[in-house]
């Protein structure tokens, strides 16, 4: 029996059946403001995600993973993953986002961190002041703090 032979039934029993309980009968609601995990993850959500997925692997040099990552390897690999393309280094990443205030940034933002202007760092924004990334020689993919204040955030367009 398809959803539609089950409404009338439904209607005259109930008297009147709401479109949500027809919807949950049929076996789906769609209900307005609301979609589904995968239709709302955008590709930072993505990355941000992918980024997670690779806690406790090594930091190496040079590494743009799927086991080993340097910084820029990290965001690299995770936003490649999530469909979305970045250049190698961190400077150039910069480069390639829209640069947005701390106040702004959201979960699957870029992280940089800069000396003046020299950019030598960068991460991805977890939220609550935390974000993914691959530290340094002898480290590990991980979850931390921002622990300055010379930063700047990007946007991957």
């Amino acid at each position: 029996m398809t959803a539609l032979n089950r409404v009338p039934s439904l209607m005259v029993r109930a008297g009147t059946a709401s479109a949500l309980t027809i919807a949950a009968v049929s076996g789906s609601i769609v209900a307005p403001g609301f979609t589904s995990e995968a239709a709302a993850a955008t590709p930072a959500t993505k990355a941000l995600q992918i980024a997670a997925s690779k806690k406790g692997s090594p930091y190496k040099y040079g590494a743009t993973g799927p086991h080993r990552f340097d910084c820029s390897g990290l965001t690299l690999y995770s936003f490649k993953k999530a469909g979305k393309k970045l250049p190698r280094t961190a400077a150039q990443q910069y480069n390639k986002t829209r640069h947005i205030s701390a106040k702004n940034r959201k979960a699957g933002d870029l992280v940089f961190f800069h000396s003046g202007s020299n950019v030598y760092h960068v991460g991805i924004y977890a939220g609550k002041n935390k974000l993914w990334h691959s530290p340094k020689s002898g480290d590990v993919v991980r979850l931390q703090k921002i622990w300055t204040k010379s930063v700047w955030y990007g946007r991957v367009k």
